[in-house]
């Protein structure tokens, strides 16, 4: 499972892009978030539609397919920065130096030959639904309202070519680190122990106190 994790920074050209991507992938968690809390004031006026009018809101369920992509895959790579995604740490915890950076190095590069072939495979869903011939330049839409459905699709190949672009940054890092050998590599989540995290979160919450 994830732990706590820091992205440690300098001057490098690997830190200032990521610093950079990291400005884009905070805009795109914004943007999942902003869709989760429409999805929670469409549910509102569903219901009070539903209770005190006797009609809910027209094409909700059409309304939440829009916004899954919006929810599911937008705030990806900003979690795959600050290493907040699920992973077993039971083996990776126990390395250091190179062994550790050569597995991290190995594991990402994996995880970056998937997402491509997600990329493509999801851009190919796109193309099919996506045609400027037809009304609404769709050639699928929604049951109810009849909502195109080529926005939603395209969202998860911009999504997962964000977490390529961050996956390439860390298979850098990682390549980096296992080269040089340094312990605090740039622009790549450095796991932390409980302990040091909780440290931080409280540091963190002092310097807002005062």
């Amino acid at each position: 499972m994830a732990g706590g994790a820091s992205v440690l920074s300098d001057d490098s050209t690997l830190s200032r892009i990521d610093t950079r991507l990291y400005g884009l992938e905070r805009v795109l968690a914004l943007v999942s978030g902003l869709a989760v809390f429409s999805l929670m004031l469409l549910a509102v006026a569903s219901v009070s539609g539903r209770n005190f009018f006797g009609q809910p809101l027209p094409g909700y369920v059409d309304w939440i397919e829009q916004a899954m992509p919006l929810i599911a895959f937008m705030g990806i790579a900003y979690a795959q920065r600050d290493g907040g995604h699920i992973r077993m740490d039971i083996v990776v915890g126990a390395l250091k130096g190179r062994a550790l950076w050569a597995v991290e190095l190995i594991t990402t590069f994996f995880v970056l030959a998937l997402m491509l072939l997600l990329v493509w495979g999801t851009w190919a869903h796109f193309e099919r639904s996506f045609d400027f011939g037809a009304p609404m330049w769709s050639r699928d839409s929604s049951m109810d309202i009849a909502l195109p459905l080529w926005p939603a699709k395209l969202l998860a190949p911009v999504a997962f070519g964000v977490l390529c672009l961050r996956l390439c940054l860390q298979v850098w890092g990682f390549a980096r680190a296992l080269i040089s050998g340094t312990d605090s590599p740039v622009a790549v989540p450095l796991v932390i122990d409980a302990a040091t995290q909780a440290r931080l979160e409280a540091e963190q919450l002092m310097g807002r106190d005062t």
